[in-house]
């Protein structure tokens, strides 16, 4: 009885000492402590991948967004056997899901018609490779850069270019201040590489056929979308593609 009084003793310690840490924090919204919750403006999920995927994206849409989010991965390490090349976590959740993901997908997804004001969605991938194996982004503090622009993006103030991933920075959208990095790596780190990404798509059938019958339609309605735009044979969504294939020339993503 006596060691369990003293491991409440110790968290009551470790909770006040965080609180305290907290509210020395200059960036701590004053509503942290409200009842009623605060809103939530966007949702950033990231997974460990060195191909394929740029810095950050941003959903079309909301579907396009939880589609994102379900297909989220990571590459096996290399000490992981017996893995496949990309481990799906979606939404980061695998482990704390406690029911049927594709019903957790549905649910996800019904938001759109419940909510006034929807978080918008975003996807990172901190690391990314260049052909030789050397980090393309440095990480760590500098990913502040990127969660500015996130916050930009949600509060307007910056564009961003189209692509068949979604809405991505141009190298002028993001703050270099203090920290050199040249254009050229900015664009091989933002790169779309047409086949690699159509791989992707394609291995994503595998995770929605584990998940079954209860697969929400939205979802392989997106997965078509993203192998349209990137393979012209299939014929759907040529205008955006035409849109991005213009873009990109401009910006040459």
């Amino acid at each position: 009885m006596i060691g369990r009084q003293r491991v409440e003793v110790l968290r009551h310690i470790q909770m006040h000492a965080l609180l305290l840490q907290l509210h020395n924090a200059q960036v701590l919204i004053p509503d942290w402590e409200n009842p009623l919750g605060v809103p939530i403006e966007a949702f950033i999920f990231g997974g460990r991948l060195s191909t394929t995927f740029p810095l950050v994206y941003q959903s079309r849409d909301w579907a396009h967004g939880v589609y994102m989010a379900a297909t989220l991965g990571s590459e096996a390490t290399a000490a992981a056997d017996n893995q496949a090349a990309i481990r799906r976590d979606p939404m980061a959740m695998l482990p704390f899901c406690g029911y049927n993901m594709g019903d957790y997908w549905a649910h996800w997804l019904s938001m759109e018609n419940k909510v006034e004001q929807l978080p918008q969605i975003f996807r990172v991938n901190w690391f990314r490779k260049s052909a030789d194996g050397k980090w393309l982004w440095p990480g760590f503090g500098q990913n502040m850069r990127v969660l500015q622009w996130v916050v930009n993006r949600v509060k307007g103030r910056v564009s961003g270019a189209e692509t068949p991933f979604g809405e991505v920075p141009l190298y002028d959208d993001l703050n270099w201040k203090g920290l050199v990095y040249d254009e050229d790596t900015f664009k091989e780190l933002m790169a779309i590489d047409t086949e690699n990404s159509i791989r992707e798509f394609e291995d994503q059938l595998n995770l929605f056929n584990k998940i079954g019958d209860s697969l929400p339609e939205e979802m392989e309605n997106q997965r078509q979308i993203m192998l349209g735009l990137l393979s012209p044979e299939r014929g759907h969504h040529r205008q955006l593609k035409k849109q991005w294939l213009i873009i990109s020339a401009k910006t040459s993503l």
